[in-house]
């Protein structure tokens, strides 16, 4: 009895079993053996494996039984071969293992074949899952997103992968909604098929697919849902039918089997991904085929939602950026300017960079670059109020190291501002929280006196290039980044020859992961070393010589040929303290604008001098002087050796003064006060006829 109940549990063991003798030929083979391989026992009854089964990969095996044999050893491999002619490859799990006597002499091995073919396939979705987190991320394009996903996928889970997304993500928008009734247009971003496509079919791997109501892939894009169909469905056979290219793709391969999954991140429906399989790939797609590949494009989904937002966000900070900087070059009788902005190229985002121009009074000029730190739109807004901030500061015609010291307790306060804010951060990862870091350099040329006056906070300092041609780099004291409120800033104060250049520019042009910054900053001297080149092929000149591949940062430069006003356009007087000389004050104006052809501006000048040296002598301390600056404008400017301001009032109806200021400012385009060293200076400038 219990012999024959040995041979029964044997016979119909469910996996195939083989006894090989002490030297690997058939002793006996059980009833799933018999199934699988297609012989009988009595017909290998003493044969070697590869006697009966042919193939390499047999060739592999008979060694591993005779090796059992010697050693005693259990082995394990797996394998995949067809297990009789013309049958479909599997994968095969092997288990050998020894039959030992009582005296534990090998008499016999033991040969157990699993169907492998589940475990096979769901190790090889885990496998790519597992690629599919380091490749399908690696890039905010989404493009090269999508194409990621096909190379990944074909042929190892299909033999054709397409990509379709709707045309709004690639403008960074999100798409509209789709009605149930009406196609659905989408771009195919990317295809790969196991064979080459035909002519008839190319249309399927690029370009605008039109996808009628019939199509899986419309079916999806509209519930959200993946679907996995056998194309022998009679709702995919009317999808071919409306659907000529993917017919024909479908004929042409002899596909069998597809799946539909649609490209959702956020709520949002992106697109829809689509695989097939052709006759090469005869098992269909299953059911865990198809949570395998929802798995794989909830990942491209997510990937190509970060890419839509970095495009939108990145645009949003371009136009930010660039709304914000000067439009072109700034016309000013001190200096020729040229500048350029460069944003960080590749994955790299729009940063804070920024630089300007500004006006001021006296003919003179501020000229200032700042970087903020990080990217994105805060830093593009950042950069908007920094630069706000300094052209306010410079209005009231603070020297550079106050105008910094200002600067840096608004960058101070904005921060502490921003400390109380949650700590939730933009797509782009630029955090609404924590301290503002920044970076500035402000420089105010003057054209009379041909000085430079410069301050600046943890920024690079500004490169001269004289007119013979020799460039430098500024030796100036460096000052902390704004909003650390630790050291005060110094001004520096330097001779200017005119026809000089000056450059300042971000960090951003010399800091490079291959460079060192003083190799860098001898090829931006190199570079600048052409003094009467045009302002604006040396700036494209620059930026070529110095861009790299790898550059991680956007770059601002600003660069500035100065000039000076000489005798004929300036002219000055010692007013003594003596209500007298305010007429000898307006005769020395009225022979002085004769002198330069403006004899129809003496009238205004010659009241605007009249009103502004009266209050010098009456309210004021000496010495005085006029000065006029003849530029765009007519400047005239009083100065004295009194800090008092004076402001505007509306004179009530009996007082006797109080009058001058308004009519100043109601004559001229603007009018203010400049403090120095020894007093202050009042201005006024006057619009010219033929300016």
């Amino acid at each position: 009895m219990g012999e024959i109940v040995m041979r029964r549990a044997f016979d119909q063991y469910p996996a195939a079993l083989v006894i090989y003798d002490a030297e690997g030929r058939v002793l006996r083979i059980n009833q799933k053996m018999k199934e699988v391989s297609g012989y009988a026992e009595d017909d290998i009854r003493g044969m070697r494996l590869t006697e009966f089964m042919h193939g390499s990969v047999y060739n592999e095996v008979e060694p591993r039984i005779l090796n059992a044999v010697e050693t005693g050893q259990p082995d394990y491999l797996e394998i995949e071969a067809s297990a009789r002619p013309g049958s479909e490859r599997h994968p095969w799990a092997i288990d050998i293992f020894p039959l030992k006597d009582p005296a534990g002499t090998v008499c016999a091995v033991s040969l157990v074949v699993y169907d492998y073919t589940e475990q096979h396939h769901a190790r090889q979705r885990m496998r790519l899952l597992g690629e599919a987190r380091t490749r399908i991320v690696t890039t905010l394009d989404v493009s090269g997103t999508a194409q990621e996903l096909a190379d990944l996928t074909v042929p190892r889970f299909a033999d054709f992968a397409a990509v379709d997304l709707f045309d709004a993500v690639f403008q960074g928008e999100q798409p509209g909604p789709v009605l149930p009734a009406h196609e659905v247009a989408l771009h195919r971003t990317a295809a790969r098929s196991t064979y080459a496509l035909p002519a008839e079919a190319v249309p399927a791997a690029r370009g605008r697919q039109v996808h009628p109501t019939s199509s899986p892939l419309h079916r999806c894009v509209i519930t959200g849902r993946a679907e996995a169909r056998l194309l022998t469905d009679p709702e995919i056979a009317d999808w071919l039918t409306d659907d000529p290219i993917h017919s024909e793709l479908a004929t042409r391969f002899r596909a069998h089997s597809l799946i539909a999954v649609p490209v959702r991140a956020r709520g949002t429906t992106l697109g829809a991904v689509l695989f097939l399989r052709y006759s090469a790939s005869p098992r269909p797609f299953s059911s865990e085929d198809l949570a395998f590949a929802e798995d794989l494009v909830v990942r491209l989904a997510l990937n190509v939602d970060n890419a839509r937002r970095y495009v939108r966000e990145r645009g949003i900070a371009l136009a930010l950026q660039r709304a914000l900087l000067p439009p072109g070059p700034i016309a000013h009788a001190a200096v020729e300017t040229a500048a350029r902005y460069l944003p960080a190229g590749g994955d790299n985002q729009v940063g804070g960079d920024w630089f300007d121009v500004i006006p001021l009074s006296g003919a003179r000029v501020g000229l200032v670059v700042g970087d903020v730190v990080g990217h994105g739109i805060n830093a593009s807004a950042t950069m908007g109020r920094l630069r706000t901030a300094v052209r306010t500061l410079a209005d009231i015609d603070l020297p550079p190291d106050e105008l910094l010291t200002h600067l840096d307790d608004i960058v101070t306060h904005t921060a502490h501002g921003h400390g109380t804010a949650n700590d939730e951060s933009d797509a782009t990862g630029d955090q609404l929280s924590g301290d503002i870091g920044a970076s500035c350099l402000y420089a105010v040329y003057d054209p009379v006196t041909c000085t430079l006056t410069t301050a600046r906070a943890g920024h690079p300092g500004p490169v001269l290039v004289s007119p013979d041609g020799t460039a430098q780099l500024l030796d100036l004291p460096p000052g902390p980044p704004l909003g650390l409120s630790s050291l005060p800033f110094e001004a520096t104060t330097l001779p200017i020859p005119p026809g000089s250049i000056l450059t300042l520019f971000t960090d951003g042009l010399l800091e490079t992961r291959e460079h060192d910054v003083d190799e860098r900053l001898d090829t931006l001297c190199r570079a600048l070393a052409h003094p009467h080149a045009p302002l604006e092929n040396l700036c494209d000149t620059v930026l070529d010589t110095l861009w790299t591949e790898s550059q991680t940062d956007d770059i601002a430069l600003l660069m500035a040929r100065t000039r000076a006003l000489d005798r004929n356009h300036v002219a000055s007087w010692d007013i003594p303290s003596d209500p007298a000389s305010v007429a000898e004050a307006r005769r020395c104006v009225s022979r002085r604008l004769t002198a330069w052809g403006l004899r129809e501006a003496a009238f205004t000048a010659e009241l605007v001098v009249s009103e502004l040296v009266t209050n010098a002598i009456r309210h004021a301390t000496g010495p005085i002087q006029l000065r006029l600056i003849k530029d765009l404008t007519l400047i005239c400017e009083v100065s004295d050796g009194s800090s008092t301001s004076p402001y505007l009032r509306r004179a009530r109806l009996y007082d006797e003064g109080g009058r001058g200021l308004l009519m100043v400012a109601e004559l001229t385009e603007r009018w203010g006060t400049r403090h120095t060293r020894s007093g202050k200076i009042i201005w006024a400038e006057q619009r010219l006829a033929d300016a």
